[in-house]
């Protein structure tokens, strides 16, 4: 099972200025989830962040920040107890109701639902907590989760690998930055190949 760009979405858990330097690897870590960010941006797959309590940790870092469509602060160490699944979610259309100047119902065309990406591909930090408590709660939703470990980390590297061996246990992928690249590419032909292979080398 390969991903698909035109089903998924990047959510980018946590990459704030005060907890970075305290984090295994940061900076190769942060690298990743940027350049994550910008296949994402070149792939049209939605780019997501979150901010664990902003007012003490401070915001995600600012190239990480502007990648992200939209970003989520939050209290709880789940983005999905604060709201995150509303947003991986297209919202429902509503129904269109006729007026005596409208085409008959039966000569309306039908609204067009929101194609449902339900492949989330997930970093983060701190793996073990805010990352693992997010894509543990986003499986229990019936999503699929996609854990880029490059681009994830803890404080320490053995609370960063117990965090994926109780997320693979529980059903997460395992990838890392460029299986995510070449796998929404598929193909050197692809017309974003180009700007892709010098975001990975």
């Amino acid at each position: 099972m390969l991903l698909d760009a035109l089903e998924s979405q990047l959510v980018l858990v946590d990459y704030q200025e005060r907890l970075m330097p305290a984090i295994f690897e940061a900076p190769a870590v942060l690298a990743n989830a940027v350049r994550l960010a910008r296949i994402a941006q070149i792939l049209d797959v939605p780019v997501w962040g979150t901010e664990q309590n902003p007012s003490r940790l401070g915001p995600n870092d600012a190239a990480l920040r502007a990648l992200c469509q939209k970003t989520l602060a939050k209290m709880h160490f789940s983005a999905a107890e604060e709201g995150l699944g509303e947003w991986l979610r297209p919202p429902a259309k509503p129904q269109q109701g006729g007026n005596a100047r409208s085409l008959p119902r039966h000569l309306q065309k039908p609204a067009q639902a929101e194609a449902e990406r339900g492949t989330i591909v997930i970093a983060g930090c701190e793996a073990h907590v805010c990352l693992l408590q997010t894509a543990l709660d986003l499986i229990e939703d019936e999503f699929e989760v996609w854990v880029v470990t490059d681009a994830c980390s803890s404080r320490t590297e053995r609370n960063r690998d117990a965090a994926f061996d109780r997320l693979a246990g529980a059903g997460a992928e395992l990838v890392t930055t460029e299986m995510v690249a070449f796998e929404w590419l598929r193909s050197c032909e692809h017309p974003a190949f180009r700007d892709m292979l010098a975001l990975v080398k």
